[in-house]
């Protein structure tokens, strides 16, 4: 049974750095796309980033580019999710996911089947 634990959520000024970490059991990330998403009061929820088995390929939401680096940590079984110059408006429930095996990453949250409870992210001005 696949389960992702997140954590590093935290109140930060804007302008601040922040790393998330997800940490996986029952797979092994090398063969299971893992993405970051968010969701803020009122908000739908958005794709934030995704990197691909092997750590090879990664996908980030416009509004992240430049200032969000997803990356994997195979010593620790871990995906995380690096946020430099963070603005309010990133202030969000965020989580991670994961996929079945095999398929393609994307930033669609419909075509994750696993899910962690989520991290909190608040930026304050």
């Amino acid at each position: 049974r696949v389960q992702l634990v997140e954590s590093g959520g935290d109140s930060v000024q804007a302008g601040g750095s922040l790393r998330l970490s997800c940490a996986a059991s029952g797979y092994a990330y090398s063969t299971n796309c893992v993405g970051w998403f968010r969701q803020a009061p009122g908000k739908e929820r958005e794709g934030v980033a995704a990197i691909y088995p092997g750590g090879g390929s990664t996908y980030y939401a416009d509004s992240v580019k430049g200032r969000f680096t997803i990356f994997k940590d195979n010593s620790k079984n871990t995906v995380n999710l690096q946020m430099n110059s963070l603005k309010p408006e990133d202030t969000a429930m965020y989580y991670c996911a994961a996929r079945f095996p095999g398929y393609d990453c994307s930033l669609t949250d419909r075509d994750y089947e696993f899910w962690g409870q989520g991290t909190q992210v608040t930026v304050s001005s």
